[in-house]
């Protein structure tokens, strides 16, 4: 037996209801997308921070010349 004014379709919750379900699903998949960047794109400043490094440690040793190093450096930058 149905009684009136309990479903959702009959107090007009329907429609508030799959707008809720289709902003938490959107919520979970923007969620994973941005974990997903920031575990992937954690690493890329890391390269070229520790490039950028190791050409500075050779020219501190004497290894390349000032030309050399201003080159390599302009190529990370």
């Amino acid at each position: 037996m149905m009684y009136w004014g309990y479903g959702y379709d009959q107090m007009g919750w329907g429609a508030f209801h799959g707008l809720f379900m289709f902003f938490f699903w959107f919520l979970v998949i923007a969620f994973f997308v941005l974990l997903i960047k920031k575990l992937s794109g954690s690493n890329r400043g890391a390269g070229e921070n520790k490039a950028l490094g190791i050409l500075q440690e050779r020219y501190a040793r004497g290894e390349i010349g000032k030309q050399e190093f201003e080159e390599k450096k302009k190529d990370l930058m």
